[in-house]
């Protein structure tokens, strides 16, 4: 089993808060009040990580559920373990997890984002980090670089 970092449970819960705030300022969904109380025992016990195995039914439906609203690969259609690479250049990934991405659990897929945000040195960060924003923001230098073609 792998295991689940304390900043999942966090925007998990914040995900929830969002999704179904409270009424009355008080009273949290049933789903923040399952996370909460996995976050509360991770912080209790000094713990960073949980096991998702040991995750309470509730709360790993709602963890679960935050899940589904994230990206699933971190490919960026620029593959160079395909080229002989042991760490794709591309996104980060070891050839072994780009191999069993499609069976990997979803605490696994976290872990393996988790260690390549981190690491911050594929080129999903820095060279082409601007496929990752799709449409949300405009590239850095693309106002300038269309004006240019404009005139």
């Amino acid at each position: 089993m792998a295991a689940l970092h304390i900043t999942d449970i966090e925007s998990a819960i914040n995900w929830w808060r969002q999704k179904k705030p409270s009424p009355d300022g008080i009273t949290a969904c049933a789903e923040v009040r399952a996370l909460a109380e996995v976050y509360a025992l991770m912080v209790y016990y000094h713990e960073t990580e949980c096991d998702e195995g040991s995750m309470p039914r509730a709360a790993e439906a709602a963890w679960l559920a935050w899940y589904a609203t994230t990206p699933d690969a971190p490919c960026i259609a620029i593959c160079s373990t395909s080229q002989g690479d042991a760490v794709c250049k591309g996104c980060g990934r070891s050839f072994e997890e780009v191999q069993r991405w499609t069976s990997m659990s979803p605490a696994e897929k976290r872990a393996t984002w988790r260690r390549i945000t981190q690491e911050g040195t594929a080129w999903r960060f820095n060279r082409y980090a601007e496929r990752g924003l799709s449409g949300e923001a405009e590239a850095p230098g693309a106002a300038e670089t269309a004006a240019r073609a404009a005139s």
